[in-house]
């Protein structure tokens, strides 16, 4: 993978389930989008969900960004495994709780098997809190390899998630 040579789309979904969860959310955004090289386009409704796989855990809340960016794959992944690290994240067991997770959903149209970065994300397909944020700001919206967003909400109608229109992240112009 090489950087662009043009800004490219990206979609990030943020989730936290461990402290503070919205201020966990609101600090990726911050350490997202302050320094330079990101672009916010949309920031979703955050919502709250069961988890989905692993261990016992708490309700996660959710969100989804679209942002345009100058990086190329790998230091937008940086930038996102540095917000990660900022509030603390443990990778101890794999889908277990965390304080921050922020996971690159699309980069553009590219496609990558590199266990480093999976692009699109491999599961996105299969997880409401996804999906669900991602329509909400972004309805035509289509998952590269997997369809239209808006159908692929179909299929996971029955994961429990619930809108908190009385949480709101905020990104600073």
């Amino acid at each position: 993978m090489t950087g662009p040579d043009r800004t490219v789309r990206t979609v990030l979904a943020l989730g936290s389930n461990l402290g503070d969860r919205m201020a966990m959310l609101q600090g990726a955004v911050d350490a997202l989008f302050e320094p330079p090289g990101l672009t916010l386009v949309a920031v979703s409704p955050v919502y709250e969900t069961a988890p989905v796989g692993g261990p016992d855990q708490g309700p996660y809340l959710n969100a989804v960004v679209v942002a345009d960016t100058v990086f190329g794959p790998e230091l937008l992944l940086e930038r996102t495994q540095g917000a990660e690290e900022a509030f603390e994240r443990v990778r101890d067991v794999r889908w277990g709780p965390r304080t921050l997770d922020v996971d690159i959903i699309t980069y553009g149209d590219l496609t990558s098997d590199d266990p480093r970065l999976q692009l699109p994300h491999p599961r996105a397909h299969e997880r409401a809190f996804v999906l669900r944020p991602w329509f909400d700001v972004a309805p035509d919206a289509v998952l590269p390899g997997r369809g239209a967003v808006r159908d692929l909400l179909a299929g996971v109608g029955d994961q429990e998630l619930s809108r908190r229109d009385d949480l709101v992240l905020r990104v600073s112009a």
